[in-house]
């Protein structure tokens, strides 16, 4: 397995990171147009047999804070600190452009990623109800 970065949208991964995100988020779908209008994306693809198996995408937030904004690992690749690694590398390199703080939401039904996030250096800072209803935790770290 090894990691690529990408700063924009990742053409040549474009196919296997749909399929990924759909399966990791019940089919939903993640079209170009809504990667396209994510100004300074930075996209992590963890790749194994030319397949993306997990990934980790982000970007810019207006108040100068980086936002993680979705990421995920294939169910078969689970438990072998894939996500941990992604989200290292993430931090590493939005360092490089800059930014000392990333910002993250998280849901109680996915326990896993709040349960990283914590292990990970970040603090809970707040929380909301998006426009679905659903509960969301905001999570902040200081990248070091």
């Amino acid at each position: 397995m090894y990691i690529v970065t990408i700063e924009g949208l990742p053409y040549d991964w474009l196919n296997s990171l749909q399929e990924l995100h759909a399966h990791v988020f019940d089919g939903a779908k993640l079209t170009v147009e809504k990667l396209a209008k994510k100004e300074g994306l930075l996209c992590l693809l963890a790749v194994e047999d030319a397949s993306v198996i997990g990934f980790k995408l982000g970007y810019p937030h207006p108040d100068g804070v980086f936002y993680s904004w979705l990421g995920g690992v294939h169910v078969t690749k689970r438990g072998q600190g894939i996500a941990s690694q992604l989200m290292k590398k993430q931090h590493e390199h939005i360092k490089t452009l800059g930014f000392d703080k990333v910002r993250t939401y998280g849901r109680n039904t996915f326990k896993t990623m709040l349960i990283a996030n914590l292990k990970h250096g970040f603090d809970i800072v707040s929380t909301f109800v998006d426009e679905k209803g659903r509960h969301k935790i905001i999570f902040e770290k200081t990248i070091d």
